[in-house]
C-alpha cells in the first residue's frame, strides 16, 4: 500500500489545478495497478477500473468517462477530533482500495463502470493545528474551523460528479462529511435539472443522529446544518441506540415532520418491526427525491470506529441494507464512513477495509 501513498504525496503533477480542491490527488493507472494482485488467468478488478484522462482536469475527465459510478476517499479524522472523539477514521481507505481493488472481475461485477478518481489529503491542516494548538479546548476549536476548509473542497468536486449525471462513492473520514455530500449534490442534481430545487434526502443506517446542534462544525451535526442550511428535505435513520440520543435533539426529531428514525431497540429488543421492515420504511419516507444513501460503520457490532460498539448489527444486516436500498431508491451518492483500520489509541482491525469493499460491491451490483 505504500506505493500509491508515496506517489501521490510526492507528484505535484497528479494535484489538480484549481484553488477550490487543492487538497485532492488524482490516480493514474499504475498507482491502481501498484496495489493490484496481478495473477495468471485471472483478472482483477484493478485491472478493469478507470482512472481519469485528466490529471489536472478532473471535471473533463469527469465528463468523458462511460462510468456510472466515481469512487474517491476522504481519509481524515479531523471532523471526528472536532467532535471530542478519538481519531482513526483516516486509516480505512488504503486498505478498502487494496481489497477492492484485488476482487476477481467476473460477471457478477466487472469494473468498468466504475471511475477511481483519487483521494483528499488534508493532513496539512491537521498539522498545522497539532503543533499550533494549545489545550483540548483551542485544538478542538481550530478543528472545526478546519472541517469548514474541508467541507468547501468536498461540495465542490461532489458537485461536479453529479452534476455530469454520475453517482460518487465516498469512503470516508468522519460523517462530517454528509454536510459537504448532500450539498454538493443537492447542487450537482439541480444544475443537471433532475431537481427542482437543491434539495434531496438522506438514508442513514447509524447508531447516532448526527443531528447535534449547530455549535460549530463536527462529525455529530453535519444533518443538522444540511437542514438548516436548506439543502436536506427528509432525513431518515435506522439503528440509532435511544442510549445515545441527546434529549433536545430526541425532541426535534419528534416535532419535525420532514424527520423520521427507527431506534435499534425498537428493531432488535422490543421487535415492533423487523430489520427488512425498518428499511423498507426509511425507503418509503425517503422515496419522493435523490437521497443520499449513508452508512456508518460504528452501528456494525464489534467493528472498529471513532465509536465502536460492543452491540449492534451485524454486516449482513448492513449488506442487506445496502442492496435493498440502492435497487428501491434514487441515488444522490453513496457514502461509507467512521471505520478505521487503526485508532489513535492503538486498537487494530485489518479487516474493516475488507468490509467496506463488500459493501461498495454490494451496493453497485444492487444498481446493476
Amino acid at each position: 500500500m505504500e506505493n500509491i501513498e508515496l506517489q501521490k504525496t510526492s507528484s505535484q503533477d497528479s494535484r489538480i489545478k484549481n484553488s477550490s480542491m487543492t487538497h485532492f490527488k488524482t490516480y493514474n493507472k499504475q498507482d491502481v495497478l501498484s496495489v493490484t494482485q496481478i495473477r495468471r488467468f485471472e483478472t482483477k478488478l484493478g485491472e478493469r477500473i478507470l482512472v481519469a484522462n485528466h490529471a489536472n482536469d478532473i471535471e473533463q475527465s469527469i465528463k468523458e468517462t462511460d462510468a456510472e459510478y466515481v469512487l474517491l476517499g476522504i481519509p481524515e479524522d479531523i471532523g471526528i477530533k472536532a467532535n471530542g472523539q478519538s481519531g482513526g477514521a483516516d486509516t480505512a481507505w488504503l486498505p478498502f482500495l487494496q481489497a477492492f481493488l484485488n476482487i476477481q472481475s467476473n460477471d457478477f461485477l466487472e469494473g468498468s463502470n466504475i471511475l477511481l478518481l483519487g483521494h483528499f489529503d488534508f493532513g496539512d491542516l491537521q498539522y498545522l493545528i497539532e503543533t499550533n494548538a494549545h489545550g483540548e479546548s483551542e485544538k478542538i476549536e481550530a478543528y472545526r474551523h478546519a472541517v469548514v476548509t474541508i467541507d468547501e473542497e468536498v461540495e465542490n468536486l461532489i458537485k461536479v460528479i453529479t452534476s455530469h449525471q454520475k453517482i460518487p462513492i465516498v469512503i470516508g473520514g468522519g460523517h462530517n462529511n454528509a454536510y459537504p455530500l448532500i450539498k454538493g449534490a443537492a447542487k450537482g442534481l439541480h444544475k443537471a435539472g433532475l431537481v427542482q430545487l437543491a434539495q434531496i434526502n438522506a438514508l442513514n443506517l447509524d447508531a447516532h443522529t448526527d443531528y447535534r446542534p449547530a455549535e460549530g462544525r463536527h462529525s455529530g451535526n453535519a444533518f443538522r446544518y444540511a437542514e438548516e442550511d436548506g439543502y436536506l428535505q427528509k432525513y431518515c435513520v435506522i439503528g440509532v441506540h435511544e442510549n445515545y440520543i441527546p434529549q433536545n435533539v430526541w425532541l426535534d426529531i419528534v416535532n419535525n415532520p420532514f424527520i423520521d428514525m427507527i431506534s435499534y431497540e425498537d428493531i432488535f429488543i422490543l421487535e415492533k418491526k423487523n430489520f427488512t421492515q425498518a428499511v423498507a420504511h426509511a425507503s418509503g419516507f425517503t422515496e419522493d427525491n435523490y437521497i443520499g444513501l449513508e452508512l456508518d460503520l460504528d452501528c456494525i457490532e464489534n467493528t472498529l470506529s471513532s465509536a465502536i460498539s460492543p452491540s449492534g448489527i451485524t454486516a449482513l444486516n448492513a449488506r442487506q441494507y445496502i442492496t435493498f436500498a440502492a435497487t428501491d431508491s434514487k441515488i444522490a451518492y453513496f457514502h461509507i464512513c467512521e471505520g478505521a483500520v487503526q485508532l489513535k489509541e492503538g486498537r487494530k482491525d485489518e479487516t474493516t477495509g475488507k468490509l467496506i469493499s463488500f459493501l461498495v460491491s454490494d451496493f453497485i451490483k444492487a444498481r446493476e
